[in-house]
């Protein structure tokens, strides 16, 4: 691929399967690649973003390795970084901290990155509640790039506002040293987007039952379910049920929820005419949350959940399970939310804002 020497440039840092790269594209910047330490997203990232892969640990990462492998130098003012690290470790969602401990310091090591090349852009995006925990290091990269006479905007978007269907709520911020100031860009006046405006047309998403595998490149995919399941999500009322319709049910009633009031959305339908809720790894089944479909009697598909998170229809997910794909898909950041921030970044360098 020939360069644009007038282009802004980007790095993606724990690019993952490339929703940053993908967002970014689409708004006009040229990404020279993705940095992940997992090697399953490289098939998938290279095949969709026209751009280089290094599967690498950037705990261990050489800075001269970044000057041979994407060309560039330091104090680069055309030059983003995006560190978008795994975030389970800081979600106020309950699960393993065990599990996530080993990533959540990664920010640490993106900035050693920012204080060797000092690129002209910086992007962090993580989860809510990332920038208040004491033992987060968001405040030792803040001083850092105050150090560095960088400007920043940070804030708590959802970005259900920025053209994502879906109620996802993120920590970013947007940091300069060639601006003496930025912004984030302002949320849309327009109604949000839907989960019919996303996936309610049945020529594109035909109807499907659960279990059925597309072996196509669409991926139009549900997960099997148990006849347990099966019977729950088919009492489960359409277009925003959830469980509360069967709670007397003795069959269908859980143990655990027997005596608990809370959690709905679990084993809930997504409602048409709302975004869907925040899609997780697991989206794919109706046990893990609101992932049932609005109509029929299944979880979403592996394409709906990447169309969800504003995917667009042609990206292509290759991995060796669909919950690997799933993985990948729900880790993502929305391409869309990255292309309305690509956007402010190149109005903030062309001075329109």
């Amino acid at each position: 691929m020939k360069r644009n020497k007038k282009t802004l440039k980007a790095i993606d840092f724990f690019c993952g399967a490339g929703g940053v790269s993908c967002g970014f594209r689409q708004a006009g910047i040229d990404v020279l690649g993705g940095i992940d330490i997992d090697k399953n997203c490289k098939t998938t990232y290279e095949s969709n973003n026209d751009a280089k892969f290094l599967n690498i640990d950037i705990a261990t990462c050489k800075k001269e390795i970044l000057h041979a492998e994407f060309d560039i130098t330091r104090n680069q003012d055309d030059l983003i970084f995006i560190g978008c690290s795994p975030c389970q470790y800081y979600s106020n969602i309950k699960t393993s901290k065990a599990k996530s401990a080993e990533t959540r310091l990664l920010l640490e090591d993106f900035q050693e990155f920012i204080e060797y090349f000092q690129p002209g852009y910086v992007l962090v995006e993580n989860v809510p509640g990332f920038e208040k925990k004491p033992e987060s290091p968001i405040n030792k990269f803040k001083n850092c790039l105050e150090k560095l006479n960088y400007t920043y905007d940070e804030s708590i978007i959802n970005a259900k506002h920025y053209g994502v269907p879906q109620n996802r709520r993120r920590y970013v911020l947007l940091a300069s040293r060639v601006n003496e100031t930025i912004k984030l860009p302002d949320p849309d006046k327009s109604p949000t987007k839907t989960v019919r405006n996303a996936i309610g047309d049945y020529k594109t998403f035909q109807p499907i039952l659960a279990g059925d595998k597309d072996e196509s490149t669409f991926l139009h995919s549900s997960a099997s379910l148990s006849e347990l399941n099966l019977r729950r999500i088919n009492s489960t009322p359409k277009n925003g049920g959830d469980r509360r319709a069967w709670k007397d049910d003795p069959e269908l009633q859980l143990e655990c929820y027997k005596n608990h009031e809370g959690h709905y959305d679990v084993y809930g339908r997504m409602s048409w005419g709302k975004p869907s809720p925040a899609l997780t790894t697991k989206f794919r089944y109706t046990s893990n949350g609101r992932y049932g479909h609005p109509e029929q009697d299944r979880a979403i598909s592996i394409r709906e959940g990447a169309t969800l998170q504003s995917f667009p229809l042609d990206y292509n997910f290759y991995a060796l399970s669909q919950t690997a794909i799933a993985k990948m898909i729900g880790n993502a950041v929305p391409p869309e939310l990255a292309k309305r921030i690509g956007k402010t970044i190149i109005e903030n360098k062309n001075g329109d804002i």
